[in-house]
C-alpha cells in the first residue's frame, strides 16, 4: 500500500471509496512481491500494480466492483494455455490478491497510519483476508511498536495477532499468517495479511566525490534514506548533492559510531565508503565492521588498496570474521567507468546481496527468475487460473 498511500488517503480525506488490490501471496515465478497494491480511484483512475502489466486490467474491473459493491474478495490469479494472455501470468506465477473497498467506514484508522508513513515512524497493519465469517473480512488491525488499535472481530484475535506482528513489524517483513476462526493459533479458517510499514533504509554514504554525488541520486531513487558525510566542508554541501535527506561535515568515523551509539543503525542499513583515504577509512571501517549487523558494507578501491586496507584493519584489531563482512572493491564487475555507471555497479551488488540474486546474466541461469525470500514454493508447480471470493 506504501506506493499508492498518498494518493488512497487524499480520496479517503474527501469521503469517497476507493478499490485496493494487494498482493497478499505468491508462488514460483511472481512478477511482484507481497504488499505490493494497485489502487482504482472513485474517479477511475489507477496507481500502483500488482503484476507488472500481466492481470492488471482484470483486477482493475475487480476493484471497480469491490468498491461500488463494498464485498472484499480473495481471488488467485495464475497461468493456463488457454487464458495466459487473456488474463494470466504470462510469467508462470500465481498471485493470491485480496480486494477491498477503503473509506472513512472501512478503515477508520486510515489517516493515522498515513500520518505514520509520512513521519517515518513505524507501522503496520493487518487486515482479515479470509474467515469463516464474512462479517470478519476487511477489518484491520493497525499494530505499532508500543501497541495496536482496531477490531478483527474480537479480543482474542486482536491480541493473538497484536503479540504475533511485533516481530513482522521490527523487521520490516510483508506476509499472511493463519490462524483459527477467533485468533488461535494452531487453527485454521481465518487469514490475516500483515503488511509492515517500516521507516525507509538508510544508505550512509562516506566521501563527498563525484562517484558519492551518483550514488545518492540512485540511492534515492531506490527509496533509501540516503545521508552523505564527509570531514570537508567545501565538499559536503547541499548543492552539491540535492534531494538527498542529510549531507553531513563531520568526520566519518565520529559520525557513525554517534549513530550507532543513538541506536540509528539496523540491519537493513547499507554503509558504503568511497572515500579511499587511510586517514578516513581505516577508522571508519573499524567502526562498521566492529557495529552492530547491517545489509551491507562497501568500500571503493583498487585491489592494491584494498589489500594495504585489510592490512591496517588487521593492525587496529578487526578480525578476519569482521573482515568476511567488507565488500571491496566494491561493486559488481559491469565494466564501469563514469560515476554513474560505478554507482549502478555498487547497487547491484548490494540489490543481489539484499534477495540472494546471483549477479550472472538471467539468460544463462534455469533456475526462477525471483528468489525464494519472495515466492512460495508450497503449491506444485501445475499451471493454473483460478478467482475465488474470499469466503462463501
Amino acid at each position: 500500500m506504501r506506493e499508492v498511500l498518498d494518493t488512497l488517503f487524499t480520496g479517503w480525506e474527501s469521503g469517497a471509496t476507493a478499490g485496493l488490490a494487494t498482493v497478499v501471496r505468491t508462488f514460483q515465478s511472481a512478477p511482484r512481491p507481497a504488499g505490493a497494491s494497485m489502487l482504482v480511484s472513485a474517479d477511475g483512475t489507477v496507481a500502483g500494480s500488482v503484476s507488472g502489466g500481466c492481470v492488471e486490467g482484470a483486477v482493475y474491473e475487480l476493484a471497480t466492483q469491490v468498491a461500488q459493491d463494498g464485498v472484499p474478495l480473495l481471488v488467485r490469479y495464475g497461468i493456463s494455455d488457454d487464458d495466459a494472455f487473456a488474463v494470466g501470468l504470462t510469467c508462470g506465477g500465481i498471485l493470491d490478491v485480496f480486494v477491498e473497498p477503503v473509506s472513512r467506514a472501512t478503515f477508520a484508522l486510515l489517516e493515522s497510519v498515513h500520518d505514520d508513513v509520512d513521519a517515518g515512524r513505524p507501522v503496520g497493519v493487518a487486515t482479515v483476508i479470509e474467515h469463516p465469517d464474512a462479517a470478519w473480512l476487511g477489518r484491520h488491525l493497525v499494530v505499532r511498536p508500543n501497541g495496536f488499535e482496531g477490531d478483527l472481530g474480537s479480543e482474542h484475535a486482536n491480541h493473538a495477532i497484536g503479540d504475533d506482528t511485533q516481530g513482522l513489524l521490527a523487521a520490516g517483513r510483508n506476509t499472511t499468517l493463519t490462524y483459527g476462526p477467533d485468533g488461535e493459533r494452531r487453527g485454521e479458517g481465518m487469514r490475516v495479511f500483515f503488511a509492515s510499514y517500516a521507516p525507509r533504509p538508510r544508505l550512509l554514504v562516506f566521501g563527498a566525490i563525484d562517484f558519492a554525488t551518483a550514488l545518492a541520486r540512485l540511492g534515492t531513487f531506490l527509496g533509501y534514506r540516503v545521508t552523505v558525510c564527509d570531514a570537508r566542508g567545501v565538499f559536503a554541501t547541499a548543492a552539491r548533492f540535492p534531494g538527498v535527506d542529510e549531507v553531513v561535515v563531520r568526520r566519518p568515523d565520529r559520525y557513525l559510531r554517534e549513530q550507532i551509539a543513538g541506536g540509528f543503525i539496523d540491519p537493513r542499513t547499507v554503509i558504503c565508503v568511497l572515500t579511499h583515504d587511510p586517514k578516513f577509512d581505516v577508522p571508519l571501517l573499524e567502526a562498521a565492521l566492529h557495529g552492530p549487523p547491517v545489509a551491507y558494507i562497501g568500500a571503493m578501491g583498487s585491489r592494491r588498496t584494498h589489500l594495504d586496507r585489510l592490512a591496517r584493519l588487521r593492525a587496529v584489531g578487526v578480525t578476519d570474521a569482521e573482515l568476511n563482512r567488507l565488500r571491496s572493491p566494491i561493486g559488481l564487475d559491469l565494466g564501469s567507468r563514469t560515476p554513474e555507471e560505478t554507482a549502478v555497479s555498487i547497487a547491484a551488488e548490494i540489490i543481489s546481496l539484499q534477495w540472494g540474486g546471483s549477479g550472472e546474466p538471467l539468460h544463462t541461469l534455469v533456475d526462477a527468475i525471483h528468489h525464494d525470500d519472495l515466492v512460495d514454493r508450497s503449491l506444485p508447480p501445475a499451471a493454473f487460473l483460478e478467482t475465488t471470493p474470499a469466503a462463501p
